[in-house]
């Protein structure tokens, strides 16, 4: 693939494609299937996303954005049955999932060995299905995608096109142009590697609502006290 870093200097020649281009999801697939990277819009800010199962392509995605290698890279996914094979989910995982899945809900749970390292090095894996069409679209086509944030680590968080290309034009292969997404709160983060939810990051989906979903599905719990948890 071309988005390889060779000495400091950048071989990738960014193409923008608009989703209103009939041909925007094959070129996005074939790209993706040669390992390289993609930005596209999400429900939130643009993300840039490659394979999660490939170790070399999720190493790229911290090399183009230039992203301290402690911090993990979540994976976008279409819906629940992709979760098999990234994540190992707890009791009453799914039910938060068929809840607030597609949505501003991003569920830790422990990571599928299958699944690089290269994802994060604490044997956890953030994943959430957004709420976009056009994401929706190529995550049914392309599988789990390890997605962050299309711009350079420290840089805002890219809301249009424009925005992606001003700062990862030459790092990545394909910028998918759907338009300004809504921008906003990032989603909500939430630990469910234990007996019952830890808020990591508050968002859109209140800990309440989570908490009350979790309580209907009645998963097993060792009478742990919910709480919240800064990371």
């Amino acid at each position: 693939m071309c988005s390889r870093f060779d000495g400091g200097a950048l071989s990738a020649e960014t193409r923008v494609i608009s989703v209103s281009d009939r041909g925007w999801l094959p070129a996005a697939r074939g790209v993706l299937r040669d390992g390289g990277l993609v930005a596209f819009p999400t429900d939130t800010v643009y993300g840039v996303g490659g394979s999660a199962t490939e170790a070399d392509v999720v190493e790229s995605i911290f090399l183009a954005k230039a992203r301290p290698e402690d911090k993990s890279i979540p994976v976008l996914l279409a819906g629940w049955p992709e979760v098999e094979g990234v994540a190992l989910p707890g009791q009453g995982v799914q039910h938060l999932a068929a809840a607030f899945w597609p949505g501003a809900l991003t569920i830790v749970m422990e990571r599928d060995p299958r699944l690089p390292a290269a994802i994060g090095s604490a044997g956890t894996v953030g994943v959430r299905a957004p709420n976009n069409a056009v994401a929706l679209a190529l995550l049914r086509a392309a599988g789990p995608l390890a997605t962050s944030s299309a711009n350079l680590s420290g840089d805002s968080n890219p809301t249009t096109a424009a925005e992606v290309l001003k700062s990862l034009g030459g790092r990545i292969e394909l910028l998918i142009d759907g338009g300004q997404t809504p921008g906003g709160r990032p989603s909500t983060v939430v630990d469910c590697t234990g007996d019952v939810p830890r808020l990591l990051r508050p968002g859109p989906v209140t800990l309440q609502a989570i908490l009350a979903v979790w309580e209907r599905a009645g998963p097993a719990s060792s009478g742990t006290q919910p709480g919240f948890t800064k990371r």
